[in-house]
């Protein structure tokens, strides 16, 4: 009976050690979005799933004064709505190496709308890298995993 016990609680420890290992290493849930270019946190993005493809949307705008901003310099339907709330990836499709590309990544500071691409550090699996095109030229951001403790 104590082997048991004790074969149990080993299967437990080795269930909840691979489910945080699966989670730690996936580009889904909510991420801390970073400037490349002044170090300022920005917002909280949440990276779903929906129909097999990626989606993302920004959850809360945490820059300090822009806790209300609007996309003023987006066009159409997005024109001077609110950033937080706001779809600014649509429809990535996952590739062989585990990095997702799509036609579909808005910023919202300047209105544009990039093809991107989106893969897990290499190095570290709490490190997105967002990196938006134009042409040849690009841009890669850093976001941070948001952990239950932040």
């Amino acid at each position: 009976m104590k082997n048991s016990n004790h074969n149990k609680g080993f299967l437990l420890i080795v269930l909840v050690l691979g489910i945080q290992a699966i989670n730690g290493q996936t580009v889904f849930g909510k991420w801390k979005t970073i400037d490349d270019k002044t170090g300022v946190t920005k917002a909280i993005v949440d990276v779903y799933e929906k129909n097999g493809l990626l989606n993302a949307k920004i959850v809360k705008v945490l820059e300090e004064g822009r806790e209300d901003a609007l996309c003023i310099k987006c066009e159409g339907e997005l024109k001077d709505k609110p950033v937080q709330g706001m779809h600014i990836m649509r429809n990535f499709k996952k590739n062989g190496d585990g990095e997702y590309k799509g036609n579909s990544l808005l910023d919202p500071e300047n209105g544009t709308t990039y093809k991107g691409k989106v893969w897990l550090d290499g190095q570290d699996s709490n490190k997105l890298k967002v990196r938006g095109y134009v042409a040849f030229l690009y841009r890669t951001q850093t976001w941070h995993r948001v952990t239950d403790a932040q």
